[in-house]
Formats: C-alpha cells, sequence, structure tokens
C-alpha cells in the first residue's frame, strides 16, 4: 500500500507536465486525437488489458483524467489570474494554499479513482499503469524537445543563409 501512494503521489507531481504539454503545445485537434489514440495504445499495451476489463476500465480511467485535468487547469488559471511573480506576499501566500488544497483534491481524486479501478484491474495493473502514463509524460516532452531543437536549428539556418544573401548584396 506505502508503494501505491508512493507511486500517486508522484504521478501527482508529474501530471501538470503532462497537461503543460498538451494546453500550451498542442492546439490542433487532429494532433490532439493522434496523441490520445498513442496514449490508449500505449496504456492498453502495458497492461494486458482483456476485452472485458477494457471495456469497464476505459470510461473509468477518462472521466479519471478529465476530473483531475479540470484540477490542474484550475490552478494554472489561478496562476495567471494572480501572477506566479506577484510581489504581494498576500496573493503568493493564496497561491501557495490553493496549490496545496488542489494537491490534497488530486490525491483524494486518485485514492476513490484507484479503488474504482481495482474493482475492474489488478493492483498490479494500476501500478503498471502509473508506469505507462510516466513513459507516456516522457515520450511527450521528448517529442516536444525535439521538435522544438529542430525548429531552432531551422531557424538559425534561415537566419545564417540570409545574412551570407545579405554579405553577397
Amino acid at each position: 500500500m506505502k508503494n501505491i501512494i508512493k507511486i500517486l503521489f508522484l504521478l501527482l507531481m508529474a501530471s501538470p507536465l503532462y497537461s503543460r504539454a498538451q494546453e500550451e503545445e498542442i492546439k490542433d485537434p487532429k494532433a490532439r486525437e493522434k496523441i490520445e489514440a498513442a496514449r490508449i495504445g500505449l496504456i492498453s499495451e502495458r497492461l494486458g488489458l482483456t476485452p472485458e476489463q477494457a471495456e469497464r476500465f476505459w470510461p473509468i480511467y477518462r472521466e479519471f483524467t478529465q476530473k483531475r485535468g479540470e484540477m490542474v487547469h484550475e490552478f494554472r488559471q489561478a496562476q495567471r489570474d494572480i501572477g506566479r511573480d506577484n510581489p504581494d506576499p498576500e496573493k503568493q501566500k493564496e497561491l501557495v494554499e490553493l496549490g496545496l488544497k488542489i494537491k490534497q483534491r488530486q490525491l483524494d481524486l486518485e485514492k476513490d479513482y484507484s479503488t474504482r479501478m481495482m474493482n475492474v484491474i489488478s493492483a498490479q495493473q494500476i501500478m503498471n499503469l502509473r508506469n505507462a502514463e510516466k513513459e507516456f509524460q516522457r515520450m511527450i516532452i521528448n517529442q516536444l524537445q525535439q521538435r522544438r531543437n529542430s525548429q531552432q536549428r531551422r531557424e538559425n539556418l534561415r537566419d545564417r543563409n540570409q545574412q551570407l544573401r545579405d554579405n553577397k548584396g
């Protein structure tokens, strides 16, 4: 049980990264659909779900991820409204307290949905789920970093070519 709680805590800490990647980087609905399909494929494969399990698991998991995402969005909205760098100590305290409340709500949500999921899948599959989610988050972040690096290289080449043309002219 302690290991499950540790895994849940790590998941809570890592979920904002995936949510941020989804929110900020992936605006194209078709790209989001592809990412969601890849996530479903990876999780299904790592869990080894039977057809019966999959039929019962996915609605619960989708509901859980939607609620978790709403909480992350709520905190991000508060950060934008208050401002992370707001010099007012009261506003900073308010943001910290809200962050802690949301983390507690996320933990409560995680406990509730883990219990519900364990009625469908095994404890081992729950642990595999956490690992699959982390693996998928790392994959998404790596993909985003590779795209940024590639775009930066293209921009550098374009700038260098423009400088060469300007020097010739």
